[in-house]
């Protein structure tokens, strides 16, 4: 008998049955599971594997066109090398590469890349989420590599000290390293967007005199020295309930209690401040050099005439996003660079040009009415906001031809040829751009008045007041008594200079402001 025979006698089980063999068999299966599942991740690592399915029909062409493929160094940067955190925090790395896999697979199943916004998905707010800044860090472990300027060495040293306490991500100011994008651009904008200094000027064009206004009517106002016109509006003076009822849908705390306010007569620009006319201010009043806030405050508070005035000095890259210019809402200052804009217009024209006061700004919106909109409809049926909106969609009729707003604006400001006027002739009142008001913001301002106010106005507070919503907001958020505030510290998050711009903010793009002028009459 042989000794296979005599152990099997003696144990009374074959070797199948032991569990011995069963454990060899497993760890195997095991082993060769494993490596298969690697095997098939490494594949879809590949960055032909990832355009296989990605539905983004431009993908590969600006990623080939960008840095991290075009570069003096010869490395290029993969798709996973930027779309998935580092391979050695292997949960993270995996997970992740799971979840972005199906939600590519499902997109290449389900959907028609014809009818995708692009331009929009390619905005900062939608690529971050796709882009771990730990990936960044990662590949660029040295943040001062030979050559670097001084504005980049700022940069990352502000970087460095502020990145876990900001929450502050490398793609904010590098968004067109891994996808080519000719709107962008990485350094302080030279010159001013759609001039060249060797374009023909055809002065015949400019006006001569600002516009006369001899009564109390909508009049045309000309900037001097420019070929830049707007239309402004007499809004007669009067008495409405300023703020919000109980029982408006969506309504917010601050926007209570309602009360009388009267008002004198204002004149309001027709639509917001353009590029057309921002850039004319700029082109006039610019600075080179980084003049200390607190002097160009003393300069600007005794300025006597348009030369005196110090103006924006230039903005880290184009602060119109790429979006366009010419009669688009201007964006992006601060509040500072917008009183210094209405300074120097009131310096240009003679008039006395000013941000509207909170109460001017809510008359003129609602237009007379005393609804949450100036146009038929309530917030209910417009909002995405509330359980039923999983399963019904918002109402558009009616709203997309007034408001410029998260339905309709394509992740973007709009030129005011996209809606009609409010009742007083006013557009984009709603929507579009967040516009400054003169008023400091105090969430109980209402509530310390009584009886008729007469033209109020907040002078104490730490942020100033703005209105009317803004390109990506909810309908619930551009009704005519919403009420929002600056984040000045917030809005500057990203921006490394020391002491921080007082003209451009770089972390907000929906905010603009429209102009009154006060009647001379």
């Amino acid at each position: 008998m042989s000794k296979r025979a005599r152990r099997e006698q003696r144990t009374g089980k074959k070797l199948h049955q032991r569990k011995g063999f069963f454990l060899l068999i497993g760890i195997f299966i095991g082993i060769v599971f494993v490596a298969a599942l690697y095997q098939t991740s490494v594949y879809f690592s590949t960055n032909e594997s990832c355009m296989m399915c990605h539905v983004h029909p431009h993908a590969e062409e600006s990623w080939m066109l960008s840095v991290h493929v075009n570069n003096s160094s010869g490395v290029m940067v993969n798709c996973v090398d930027c779309h998935l955190p580092p391979k050695d925090d292997t949960w993270a790395h995996y997970t992740a590469k799971i979840s972005l896999g199906a939600r590519d697979l499902w997109g290449y199943l389900t959907k028609d890349p014809a009818e995708i916004d692009w331009d929009r998905k390619s905005e900062l707010e939608h690529a971050i989420k796709y882009i771990p800044n730990e990936s960044c860090v990662k590949c660029h472990q040295n943040l001062f590599p030979q050559g670097i300027s001084d504005d980049g060495i700022t940069a990352h040293l502000y970087y460095e000290e502020n990145a876990e306490k900001l929450d502050l991500q490398c793609i904010s100011c590098h968004l067109d390293v891994g996808h080519y994008n000719p709107n962008y651009s990485h350094g302080q904008m030279v010159g001013i967007p759609g001039q060249t200094a060797t374009a023909a000027v055809d002065t015949s064009l400019f006006y001569k005199e600002p516009a006369e206004v001899a009564s109390f009517t909508n009049y045309t106002e000309q900037i001097p020295g420019t070929a830049v016109s707007f239309g402004m509006i007499a809004i007669k003076g009067g008495t409405f309930r300023m703020g919000s009822p109980e029982k408006e849908p969506f309504r917010n705390p601050d926007e209570s209690p309602q009360h009388e306010v009267s008002l004198s007569p204002f004149f309001m620009a027709e639509v917001e401040t353009t590029w057309d006319m921002y850039w004319a201010f700029y082109a006039e009043t610019m600075s080179e050099g980084r003049t200390p806030p607190e002097t160009v405050y003393a300069n600007n508070l005794n300025a006597m005439g348009v030369d005196a005035i110090s103006g924006p000095t230039p903005p880290f890259g184009y602060p119109d996003q790429g979006w366009g210019q010419g009669d688009r809402p201007a964006i992006t200052m601060t509040h500072y660079a917008a009183e210094t804009f209405c300074q120097w217009l009131s310096e240009k024209t003679g008039k006395k040009y000013r941000l509207p006061t909170e109460a001017e700004w809510e008359y003129a919106a609602r237009g007379g009415t005393e609804t949450p909109y100036f146009f038929p409809g309530s917030p209910k049926d417009f909002s995405d906001q509330g359980f039923m909106r999983n399963v019904f969609k918002p109402k558009t009729d009616g709203i997309t031809s007034y408001v410029v707003y998260d339905k309709n604006s394509n992740g973007r400001t709009q030129p005011p040829s996209e809606v009609m006027a409010n009742p007083f002739g006013l557009k984009n009142m709603l929507g579009n751009v967040m516009e400054y008001t003169a008023d400091k913001y105090d969430p109980q301002a209402y509530a310390k008045r009584s009886g008729v106010t007469h033209n109020p106005r907040v002078t104490e507070g730490d942020e100033w007041v703005v209105r009317g919503g803004l390109y990506s907001s909810d309908a619930a958020d551009v009704r005519s008594a919403s009420r929002r505030h600056t984040q000045h510290e917030a809005w500057l998050r990203t921006d490394p200079q020391q002491p921080k711009s007082i003209w451009w903010y770089s972390d907000i793009k929906g905010i603009g402001f429209r102009v009154v002028c006060e009647p001379d009459l």
